[in-house]
């Protein structure tokens, strides 16, 4: 976290450091849906997605499962697959992973509630592209395309990811 804004971050990744916009909440110890918080907490790398249809390499240290408008993740708190990955059309509250901007062009989902699920204690904490002008994200980690881009090969599942 930076000191002169709450809204940013550093990733160190052995001798590089990043730039991340964090959460419109701040870093938050208590992490609730909604709460626009970026969990304080040690997260480990469980998998990627990209956009489908992209000719972007991806070169990424995992395998990237392709996204498209049939992608979405679970938020309603209630539902059974609450913090999952789903097909859509879907029943209960999602966010589409195909979206109209560059966010998701290549994602990782971190794991913030999803090994031991409780509801309500947030979801779709990804490590995801920033968007322009770098605004703080919904709670997620984001960073500069090109920072993403050098990162992305570096990454393998299990990695832990520390927000302090």
């Amino acid at each position: 976290m930076s000191p002169r804004d709450q809204l940013k971050g550093l990733i160190r990744f052995g001798p590089v450091t990043f730039h991340a916009a964090l959460g419109r909440g701040g870093v938050t110890t208590f992490k609730r849906e909604g709460d626009g918080g970026t969990p304080r907490a040690a997260m480990a790398v469980l998998s990627g997605f990209r956009r489908g249809g992209m000719l972007t390499p991806d070169r990424s240290g995992l395998p990237l499962q392709r996204v498209g408008s049939r992608d979405g993740w679970c938020d309603a708190p209630g539902h059974a697959s609450y913090n999952r990955h789903v097909r859509l059309p879907f029943p209960a509250s999602y966010e589409t992973l195909l979206r109209g901007d560059v966010l998701y062009d290549f994602g990782f989902v971190l794991d913030w509630n999803i090994r031991s699920r409780r509801r309500g204690m947030g979801s779709a904490i990804f490590l995801h592209v920033a968007k322009p002008g770098f605004p703080p994200t919904q709670g997620c980690i984001a960073l500069k395309r090109r920072d993403m881009l050098r990162l992305m090969p570096l990454l393998r599942r299990g990695m832990i990811v520390h927000v302090e």
